[in-house]
């Protein structure tokens, strides 16, 4: 991917910087996208890179006791001056340029995402945000976190290198922003108290599909007006996308695979929307709420 372009200023590095569990912090609300249990949550968003609120929301129930306090660091947040962190926001900053085009053209003013750059953990609107969960967007703040060291996983452990392979799970966590901007995960989250845990399932699915679609629409947009791929780097995105199917994942973790388990889709499903925006560059081929099959 070429990464000549501007850097967005939208990225917060607080690498370096905690937060504590204890009084006078940010008031971490109850209900939205987050319930169940915080162990598998975490072991699932470590895998799956997702708002771990999200993955706790399929699982059961976290409305209980008073809300989660936590203390944020009063450090100023620095700007990244590494290769990796400098990537990151020349990539932020062309999501930025094409969703604000894509927002403009449909009568819209696109709100751009904070993006923070911590390391261990971090507070955040939805809790408190560990490197053991991925990457992950929150709603509730509209900033995207990540860890960089999950690069390093997606390359090591899952075995798909490549910038544009990173490129990829940043424009994934912005097209929840993107979602969010919609309305699409209110929307969602507010199904979550009708449903059973199995059916919910089948919502994220969705959510996430939509997300991979998003992430298409950007690149095929940002290729077409700043040239921004390279070769191969579609296939990088592509194997990224693979690697972290919910079938793929199981298989690997557990020696079998339980569809119905399924948060994000299986990695056949993955690659096939990302290719849908990719290939249409168009927001409405994206509506997989409606899609017969996935």
């Amino acid at each position: 991917m070429r990464t000549d372009g501007r850097e967005s200023d939208n990225v917060e590095d607080r690498r370096g910087q905690s937060g504590r569990g204890m009084p006078g912090g940010v008031r971490i609300g109850r209900g939205g996208l987050g319930v169940g249990t915080i162990l598998v949550a975490l072991v699932a968003s470590y895998f799956l890179g997702i708002d771990p609120r999200l993955v706790m929301g399929v699982l059961g129930g976290l409305d209980s006791g008073a809300p989660t306090q936590v203390q944020v660091p009063s450090e100023p947040a620095g700007k990244p001056a590494d290769e990796l962190g400098r990537f990151v926001a020349v990539v932020l900053a062309d999501t930025e340029d094409t969703w604000r085009e894509l927002f403009r053209q449909a009568g819209g003013t696109y709100r751009e995402p904070k993006l923070v750059l911590f390391s261990g953990m971090y507070p955040t609107a939805c809790g408190m945000g560990q490197s053991a969960a991925g990457p992950f967007y929150c709603p509730e703040d509209q900033k995207v976190y990540i860890d960089l060291s999950f690069f390093r996983q997606l390359q090591e452990r899952f075995r798909a290198p490549g910038d544009f392979a990173q490129a990829y799970v940043i424009a994934h966590e912005v097209g929840h922003h993107v979602q969010n901007l919609l309305g699409i995960m209110e929307k969602t989250a507010q199904l979550r108290s009708r449903m059973s845990p199995r059916d919910y399932n089948e919502v994220s699915v969705r959510v996430e599909l939509q997300a991979d679609c998003f992430a298409g629409v950007w690149a095929h947009h940002a290729d077409r007006m700043r040239n921004v791929l390279e070769p191969g780097d579609l296939e990088e995105a592509l194997r990224a996308a693979t690697a972290i199917g919910d079938d793929v994942l199981q298989k690997q973790s557990q020696g079998y695979v339980v569809p119905d388990s399924f948060t994000h889709g299986s990695a056949a499903q993955r690659t096939r929307w990302f290719r849908t925006g990719f290939e249409s560059g168009s927001m409405q081929a994206c509506n997989t709420f409606e899609a017969r099959q996935l």
